[in-house]
């Protein structure tokens, strides 16, 4: 049984620098017309390997709505891509993410990192602790695209839209993909309440990834016996790992979630999300694929959890959807008060008729319906793990269940 929360959060295993662009709708005109693209050669499957294979990929996912994340053979290239646009510098990574929305509501953490550079130092608050690998101050940019719902893009023999908002994540990220893990790792997660572990996603040697599933589990040792193990899913760059992390870890983990996208790619198939009998099915099949205490998914509309433990973490679920709400309409920098003024918004009432479905269907499943937000200039980058934050703030304020 988990605890109160009375200890430390951390946070793992790997951070990013982002560079996030300002979707510019004439900006990708003219790169499409530069490197003539035409509507049937967009995919979303192809090797990116130079710029104009990344455009394709851009516009072939703005197209469906749909986010995902990927490969890209060399940082050179994000960078060239980047040039053309305005963009942002920030910080990525599931636990730095979730770090800087726990740092907003005034709660500290210890971060564990892969790697760091000046950009690191320069934006992450001090209330995040480091426990860090990285031996020298490396560089290697994740690519972030956010398109708005309805962004058009003329081509020469056609134009695309894109039927709702979404994010799109590239990157060749080598300190990521070699995933070492800190030799202090094990004496920070000795005093730990919770431990957040995310990025395995991005590895792409499976014997490596064995060696470091085999040193986490060592350091997870340290563990206090009522500390909650969160472990967050992502697009894995080779889907074959996910079940290799999941054979090491499920024994330890307490909550495990994932998101629309990576739902549907267990699954294999589209689930309409706002279908009670696709929703059902579709929790009744992953929970059975990853059988833990309590499974969320967490998605435009609701988040669920699943499971013997689901009925605990209900207001985990709460404070994770008002947060994310609150950065998807304020992004970054929002504040305690500014989540509370989330909470009198309005919610989605096909979400809610969703929510209210599942939990009278099957037994051991809570929701929470998401909020409806109109908002010009939405925020889409890193909901999850501002939900992964905010789920994780509530037990931290609140003390986690017993």
């Amino acid at each position: 049984m988990i605890g109160d929360v009375d200890g430390q959060l951390v946070l793992g295993l790997g951070g990013t620098v982002d560079y996030e662009l300002r979707w510019d709708s004439a900006v990708l005109e003219r790169l499409a017309r530069e490197h003539e693209v035409r509507l049937d050669e967009l995919t979303t499957t192809s090797p990116i390997d130079d710029e104009r294979s990344l455009l394709l990929t851009v516009l072939a996912f703005a197209a469906t709505g749909t986010g995902a994340e990927r490969f890209v053979a060399s940082s050179d290239i994000i960078e060239r891509f980047a040039a053309h646009f305005d963009h942002d510098v920030t910080l990525g990574g599931t636990g730095v993410r979730a770090g800087l929305v726990l740092d907003s509501l005034g709660i500290p953490s210890v971060q564990h990192l892969v790697s760091i550079d000046d950009n690191v130092r320069r934006l992450l608050p001090a209330s995040i602790s480091i426990v860090s690998s990285a031996e020298r101050d490396t560089l290697d940019p994740h690519l972030i695209v956010q398109f708005p719902a309805d962004a058009r893009v003329r081509l020469a023999d056609g134009e695309i839209v894109s039927p709702g908002a979404n994010r799109l994540i590239f990157a060749n990220d080598p300190p990521n993909r070699t995933m070492a893990i800190a030799p202090a790792l094990g004496d920070a997660l000795a005093g730990a309440s919770a431990f957040l572990i995310s990025g395995f996603n991005t590895m792409q040697d499976h014997d490596l990834l064995v060696q470091r599933l085999d040193e986490l589990v060592d350091a997870m040792r340290d563990l206090p016996a009522d500390a909650l193990v969160y472990y967050e899913d992502a697009g894995f760059y080779t889907r074959a790992f996910a079940e290799t992390v999941r054979s090491r870890l499920l024994p330890g983990i307490h909550v495990y979630g994932m998101n629309e996208d990576e739902l549907q790619e267990y699954l294999g198939r589209a689930v309409d999300l706002l279908d009670p009998a696709h929703v059902i099915s579709a929790l009744d099949e992953i929970h059975r694929l990853i059988p833990v205490p309590a499974l969320v998914v967490h998605t435009r509309y609701w988040a669920l959890a699943v499971g013997p433990d689901a009925a605990r973490h209900r207001a985990a679920l709460e404070s994770a959807v008002r947060v994310a709400a609150t950065r998807y309409r304020l992004g970054d920098g929002f504040s305690a008060a500014d989540a509370a003024e989330t909470s009198a918004m309005d919610r989605h009432e096909g979400g809610a008729e969703l929510v209210r479905a599942v939990e009278d269907s099957i037994p051991d499943a809570t929701g929470v319906a998401a909020f409806s937000l109109d908002v010009p200039s939405p925020t889409t980058i890193g909901l999850g793990d501002t939900f992964v934050g905010g789920f994780l703030a509530a037990h931290a304020q609140n003390g986690a269940p017993s």
